[in-house]
């Protein structure tokens, strides 16, 4: 067993877990936090919209809600990382506690409802950040907005000129009625939308939907997508499922279910939008991503990059190379000799 797993994580969860995420990104800006030093694999490199990814693992939105810590993070040794979800307007979120962990199921149940300091806070930290690595923009609506697709666009606008890509965020259960807009024709105009704004500028979009789809909901999202000519899928946000096997105090608290339990659901989604998309535009594969094992599943099931974050709170910033390592130790057992080449191959 890690020593973060033994001493550090025990230890943090004691402190509740908002006081020890801020303690995290505090640690972050400080500039002390452990570095992945060693060297990339290259069959682990892969191009992606036009960007050369090192590997393709990446930090999921939800860590680096307010863009304080995009570089320290990618210093851990992740390929990119995604910052937000950012919202027009500062919020306070919704009310505490909102965040739990699941120790005994090695997972989180948040319903945090897009706290953050605004669009202006983080544009102004975006200007300064290091732009040799790759960064993600998470974007959102605010829960009092009058016209939740034009908060997209807002946000587009404002942030465009820092992001390496944008994801349009339809998929929070938190934000109430903001799955609603995962509907094909609010979709659809919502996603033209934030097209429009980007002009001549090819900056690469893409949404992110949640795992709790059916193959008809699928279907409509992705003919959404393809209309408004989109870049890119991340299959998925948290699941408002609660498997039977949930065995922590926390299970039945309200909110978004992560890490662990949403491995297995999260897979099955993104196969499935794998299938219809059939080549269309990448996909990114997110949810109960802990090991090379679960990246690689979510490769073969269609997925050009893989995203995590509720791994971390259990794990530690370790994990980051031991994916990566038993990652580059799956593809070589079956003979593949870049990431590429095992996209889709269970499809």
């Amino acid at each position: 067993m890690s020593l973060y797993r033994s001493v550090v994580s025990p230890v943090l969860s004691l402190l509740g877990g908002e006081t020890a995420h801020r303690l995290t990104i505090q640690l972050l800006k400080s500039g002390l936090a452990p570095k992945d030093v060693l060297p990339e694999n290259p069959a682990l490199a892969i191009t992606v919209w036009g960007h050369r990814f090192r590997n393709p693992i990446g930090l999921a939105a939800g860590f680096d809600k307010n863009a304080e810590v995009a570089t320290a993070a990618l210093g851990m040794g992740f390929g990119f990382v995604e910052v937000g979800t950012i919202t027009p307007k500062p919020q306070a979120g919704n009310p505490k506690p909102r965040l739990f962990r699941l120790p005994e199921d090695r997972g989180l149940i948040n319903r945090m409802g897009f706290p953050g300091d605004g669009l202006e806070a983080a544009r102004d930290r975006l200007k300064t950040r290091d732009r040799v690595r790759i960064v993600g923009i998470n974007v959102g609506a605010n829960k009092d907005s009058v016209d939740r697709a034009a908060d997209y666009v807002t946000c587009t606008r404002a942030l465009m000129a820092y992001a390496d890509y944008i994801v349009c965020n339809v998929s929070s259960p938190n934000t109430p009625g903001l799955r609603d807009l995962q509907a094909r024709d609010a979709l659809a105009g919502l996603l033209k939308g934030v097209k429009a704004t980007l002009g001549a500028r090819k900056i690469p979009v893409a949404v992110k939907v949640a795992p709790d789809l059916t193959e008809a909901d699928v279907e409509d999202i992705v003919a959404a997508a393809v209309e408004a000519a989109i870049d890119g899928m991340i299959v998925g946000n948290t699941t408002i499922s609660r498997p039977s096997s949930l065995r922590s105090a926390r299970r039945s608290e309200a909110g978004g279910l992560s890490g662990a339990p949403l491995t297995a659901l999260s897979t099955g989604t993104l196969r499935m939008a794998a299938k219809q998309v059939a080549g269309r535009f990448p996909l990114v594969g997110c949810g109960g991503v802990a090991s090379g094992r679960d990246a690689y599943d979510k490769i073969r099931a269609g997925a050009s990059l893989v995203q995590l974050y509720s791994a971390l709170v259990y794990e530690g910033p370790g994990l980051v190379r031991r994916i990566k390592d038993e990652l580059s130790a799956l593809l070589k057992a079956d003979g593949f000799t870049s990431v590429e080449q095992a996209i889709g191959a269970d499809l």
